[in-house]
């Protein structure tokens, strides 16, 4: 039976579902998230079509994002660069789950890397050991003017390959007293060459199904304030390409200087140990990728992200097919639109290439209950880029801050004053429990 097969409602009542986790959940019981989905991760081998020459770019580029680990001026085990501020010491750190490349792993890594090589930091009560992984952005600055920028949590003070920086790291716990703290768990990047090659014209022509309307749904993209493109990388779709999204959490997350951000954000004197820029491209490479090796560590980690396949969904079963016919039936298709298409793809020579990523690639009012208070480009502080659900089966955390591990609790957390998805919600709530459960289950079989 296909996912397009049409099942009445009726015929759930005789359905026994049985979550990912191999729980039985009989149709009567209050409707539950199946949980993170069992076996092996599905995801993180390269795309299809790739030539022989870009599959070992592929494997170069991973083997990089996987095991390089940075430190304040280098060692054995650390690349150079780490610093003076930083919230992880290598893009595995946060692209961990289910594999690399993906979220935030289930135990959170930055409680050791908060006193790594003798640093004397003290871990924020929001870095928690079981929670996510997770950055902190200040809504205002100390006179009221608008702040929204990344305040990392960590300093290298202390640290052994750091002697004579003393830099204290911020008062979170009187930013978050005054609200004025709000937090972001890292995307997945599998299938983002995918993304980065939808044309602006189809994310534009999808924006105008006249379906949303009535269900007052609205969005408009967010565009790049420099050539006039649309954005569509990061929470509030504020990054133009994966060469940019790379860079930038290479120097804001990590510290490490490269060619798209070649200054340090923290210029202390006595916490400045490099020569800049620290990542560049490198002209007497000795990589075993040649010719990988001679590419920027940045370049590496775009590519990573361009060449790596997306996720594959767990076959479809009757209780997945009912549920994928309840997401569109109650609206939620129109903004986690299910598939979009390539333009003409360089990589793999490709086009018309089917991204099921579920996701318009927009911004939306998401109301006051998500509201953050941030403004990046033409999202406002209460936007947000619609989400990507591929992959959702083996995710822990859900929304911009992780807030639940609970996905029918991030279902309700989209309805508040101001949402453009309150009459989806709405349409959900109304659903029998036995239909909420179809549908739970298959946004998990994602």
């Amino acid at each position: 039976m296909s996912r397009g097969t049409f099942i009445h409602k009726s015929t759930l009542i005789t359905l026994l579902i049985v979550s990912s986790a191999g729980v039985a959940v009989l149709a009567q019981d209050a409707a539950q998230d199946p949980g993170v989905r069992r076996g092996p991760a599905d995801v993180g081998g390269p795309r299809a079509a790739l030539s022989p020459v870009y599959q070992t770019e592929y494997l170069a580029a991973k083997t990089l994002f996987a095991r390089e680990i940075d430190g304040v001026t280098g060692s054995k085990e650390a690349n150079i660069g780490l610093g003076p501020r930083f919230n992880a010491n290598s893009c595995f750190s946060c692209h961990a789950h289910p594999t690399v490349g993906g979220s935030s792993p289930a135990q959170n890594p930055q409680i050791a890397i908060a006193t790594l090589m003798g640093a004397n930091n003290i871990v924020p009560d929001f870095i928690t050991p079981n929670g996510p992984v997770r950055e902190v952005r200040f809504k205002s600055n100390p006179d009221g003017t608008p702040d929204g920028g990344v305040h990392d949590l960590f300093t290298i003070a202390g640290r052994l390959d750091a002697v004579g920086c003393n830099i204290q790291q911020p008062d979170f716990a009187a930013a978050v007293a005054a609200g004025n703290a709000i937090f972001r768990i890292p995307t997945p990047v599998f299938g983002l060459g995918l993304v980065e090659e939808i044309s602006d014209a189809t994310i534009v022509n999808n924006a105008a199904n006249p379906a949303k309307a009535a269900l007052g749904i609205a969005g408009h993209p967010n565009f790049s304030g420099n050539d006039g493109t649309i954005t569509r990388f990061g929470w509030k779709a504020q990054n133009k390409s994966l060469l940019v999204f790379a860079g930038e959490a290479y120097n804001v997350e990590i510290g490490v200087t490269n060619e798209l951000f070649p200054q340090k954000r923290d210029e202390t004197p006595g916490c400045q140990f490099n020569p800049l820029t620290e990542d560049s491209t490198n002209m007497t490479s000795s990589n075993p990728f040649p010719p990988a090796g001679y590419n920027s560590d940045i370049t590496q980690f775009a590519m990573f992200m361009r060449l790596s396949a997306p996720p594959k969904p767990a076959p479809a079963t009757p209780v997945t097919n009912a549920g994928a016919i309840l997401f569109s039936q109650i609206g939620c298709n129109l903004c986690h639109t299910p598939t979009l298409t390539t333009g003409w793809s360089a990589l793999t020579g490709q086009k018309n290439v089917p991204v099921n990523a579920f996701s318009d690639f927009i911004v939306h009012h998401m109301g006051t209950s998500l509201a953050d208070g941030i403004t990046q480009g033409s999202a406002g502080p209460d936007e947000f880029r619609t989400a990507p659900l591929w992959g959702l089966g083996q995710r822990i955390f859900f929304l911009h801050d992780g807030r639940t591990s609970d996905l029918r609790q991030a279902i309700m957390s989209h309805a508040s004053s101001g949402s453009e998805a309150n009459a989806v919600v709405s349409n959900f709530t109304q659903l029998s429990e036995r239909d909420k459960q179809a549908l739970l289950v298959f946004l998990r079989s994602l």
